[in-house]
């Protein structure tokens, strides 16, 4: 690993598996990422063996922290009970001692939204910004991280809140993938986001919500169409956020 690294991040989804060593000083990767595709049957083992891989290949020495995004909410020293993006093998398993047994190494697990929000908070579009931060990510789904004064409020699920009787579930309503299935324009598009958005804002009362995910290449043809009062704007790293977060996280909680 090159010496302007000074921590290595690895975000893990259901079709691909990227790393990449991380400068934390510029919040960007310090050589290009190695994606690997995720195996047909994502079984921790072979996920596990994956990640290994990758460490292996950018010669990360057994000092600096690893940090691991992973798609599902993450408590240290608990296993998991949910997973939708893996196989289902992974319920019951403690996250953070299979990758860790399987690197040889400790490495440091957060949850893919959380490290997508945080790397918004310490280097893109929420940088300095102070009270609550609402980051989402609109894809296959809705993911949103919570973070107040620069603290991560971890594992918050808010794009399954209930918005009325009849959409029970945010993002099966809001999602940019609900966008493409029922072939929504972006105006019509928006108009669903102000109902998800505003909701959130009554809720919880932010500073600032970002929007992430790979639509927010075209965040000007929606955002500016989104009624509400507080600030929203979109997120700056974009698909290197899930790396660059968890590689930071990872340094915050080395010893």
């Amino acid at each position: 690993m090159i010496e302007t690294a000074q921590a290595f991040g690895v975000d893990i989804g259901g079709s691909g598996i990227k790393a990449a060593p991380v400068n934390l000083e510029k919040g960007e990767f310090a050589e290009p990422r190695l994606k690997i595709l995720t195996p047909e049957v994502s079984t921790p083992q072979a996920v596990a063996a994956i990640v290994r891989q990758q460490l292996e290949h950018f010669e990360v020495p057994e000092s600096a922290p690893v940090g691991i995004a992973f798609p599902a909410p993450i408590k240290p020293g608990k296993k998991l009970d949910f997973m939708a993006n893996l196989d289902q093998s992974w319920i019951g398993v403690d996250v953070t001692e299979v990758f860790s047994e399987a690197c040889g190494r400790p490495v440091v697990v957060v949850n893919d939204a959380d490290a997508a929000g945080l790397a918004e908070q310490q280097f893109g579009a929420a940088q300095g910004q102070d009270g609550l931060v609402v980051a989402t990510t609109l894809g296959t789904g809705i993911g949103t991280a919570l973070i107040y004064n620069g603290v991560l409020i971890p594992n918050s699920e808010l794009g399954h809140i209930i918005l009325d009787e009849k959409h029970l579930d945010a993002e099966k309503y809001a999602a940019s993938s609900i966008r493409e299935q029922k072939d929504l324009g972006y105006k019509k598009w928006a108009k669903r986001l102000t109902k998800y958005y505003g909701l959130m804002e009554t809720y919880l009362n932010p500073d600032l919500f970002v929007v992430g995910g790979g639509v927010s290449r075209m965040s000007d043809r929606f955002l500016p169409y989104i009624e509400i009062k507080t600030p929203i704007v979109p997120a700056k790293l974009r698909n290197e956020a899930g790396i660059v977060g968890a590689a930071y996280y990872a340094s915050t909680k080395q010893a």
